[in-house]
Formats: structure tokens, sequence, C-alpha cells
């Protein structure tokens, strides 16, 4: 029989279940992936926004890192929410110890509403230690504003000029998210000095809480499964537009609320 394809999750927790660690579970499912996580912060969030975020010591997430990596190795791992510089040091040197592939960093920084899930520093930190290390690095608007120290991107050629800065910090390719542009959604990716673009469609709801994580752990699990990078990105756009289509059916919460992760499977 073909092996599943595996995934971990690094991240943290959504205890309403739209984002973070539960977010990229729900989507390793629907992408029919075994996963797995390594929790990095505990959160108290929902539909309205994040109101605390308690990240968890750095040797406890190389401890659960271990744990997975030394006895199921990953087709592929996804990391969110780091939280400190700390945690990210330990996730990089987890990673020294076992060989790790196909490694797509979300760099989360900033929630849409609530508390900061970063804490001072750790723009840097994922510069010098998780960076070098992805296969892909996804930061929307504002993070790769952060993380370039430049100002935020308002058209492709500066979303593309964001990414370009951050490939010479040492990434493999970036694929800057430009969900929050005026008008049509566009995506840019860069990498080996050429760009590409993802044009999307705008789906009318409200309902786009961890829609970051999604997409991300989308491209993982096609990555896992063998895809160019290119086809990866373009499957896990389609697939999330459709849970966004649907995301209004789930009514969770006043705020806003997730896709719909398994769209595809609850008919």
């Amino acid at each position: 029989m073909p092996k599943i394809p595996r995934l971990l999750s690094i991240a943290g927790s959504d205890p309403s279940g739209g984002a973070g660690v539960q977010a990229d579970l729900k989507t390793f499912s629907a992408f029919g992936c075994y996963g797995m996580a390594a929790i990095t912060a505990l959160t108290a969030q929902n539909t309205r926004g994040v109101t605390a975020a308690y990240p968890v010591a750095p040797d406890i997430v190389a401890a659960q890192m271990d744990a997975v990596l030394s006895d199921i190795p990953p087709d592929a791992i996804k990391i969110g929410m780091v939280a400190t510089p700390d945690i990210a040091h330990a996730v990089a040197e987890a990673f020294s110890r076992y060989e790790a592939r196909n490694i797509v960093l979300d760099p989360v920084l900033v929630p849409t509403e609530g508390v900061t899930l970063a804490s001072a520093g750790l723009e840097r930190a994922l510069v010098d230690t998780l960076l070098p290390l992805a296969r892909l690095v996804t930061p929307n608007l504002h993070e790769a504003s952060a993380l370039t120290q430049t100002p935020l991107a308002k058209t492709p050629d500066e979303m593309a000029a964001q990414a370009g800065l951050l490939c010479e910090a040492g990434a493999r390719a970036v694929l800057v998210k430009g969900g929050d542009l005026e008008g049509e959604p566009i995506d840019v990716l860069f990498e080996t000095g050429e760009k590409r673009i993802f044009r999307g469609r705008r789906i009318p709801t409200r309902n786009t809480h961890g829609t970051g994580c999604a997409l991300s752990s989308a491209i993982a699990c096609e990555l896992a499964k063998g895809a160019p990078l290119i086809d990866a990105i373009a499957a896990a756009k389609v697939w999330l537009e459709g849970a966004l289509e649907a995301a209004d059916s789930l009514r969770l919460g006043d705020g806003r609320g997730p896709p719909h992760h398994f769209y595809a499977l609850w008919r």
C-alpha cells in the first residue's frame, strides 16, 4: 500500500479551532495526510480575536519535536506561530539533529484582531534561524513589511521586492500573500530571481480567520505528495477558495469564523 504522507505542525494552539495547530491538523486531514503537532504556545482566542498568549518553554517545544522526528519522520513540516526568539532558536537546533525537508514557514507575528503573537526580536530571530531552513516562506503583507523593515507593500512589484529581500537574507522561495490588497487578491512568489503572480477571487465572506494557516498547511501537504512548488501553491489556492466559499455554512461565532476545511468531505 502507498504510504500516507506525514506532516508535522509546529505552531500555537487556538482553542476555537480556527487557526494554529488545530487549523493545520484539519488541513492535513482534508488533504488525506496524517498530521502531528508540536505546540509552541497556548492562546486564548475565538472568532472575535486573541485575548492572551502564553509561550511554551523552549526545551518542551524541542522535546515535542524530538519525540516526533526521531520516530515518525514527516514528509513536510509547517511552522506557524513561534512566539519568542528562544523558541525560534530551539526549533532550529532541533532541526540540526534530524534530516527535515519541505519546511513551510508561515511567520505569524500579529493577528488581525487582538494581542500580539510575537515577542520583541522575533522578526530578527526568524530571519537568522528558520528562514534559511525553509523550502517556502509565506508572509502576508504586514509580516513581509516587518521582516524586511520596509513600508507596507501596496503593489505586486513592491511585494516582489520584499520577497527578493527575504531571499537575499537566505530564503529559498517566498510567497507574499496579498489578501489585504485592495481589489483582486494577488500573491507573489519570488524564487531564484524570478517573480510569478498568482491571481485569485475575492470571496464575499467575513469568515477568514486562520486562512494563512490553512494556505501554508495546504501547500505543505502538496509538497509532501511530491508536487512542484508552483503546482503546490496553485492547488492550495484552489482548495482555499472552496473552503472560503463554504465558510458561512459553519455558522460559528459572531466574529471572523474559519474557512470550512472539510467542505469537500462533509456533503
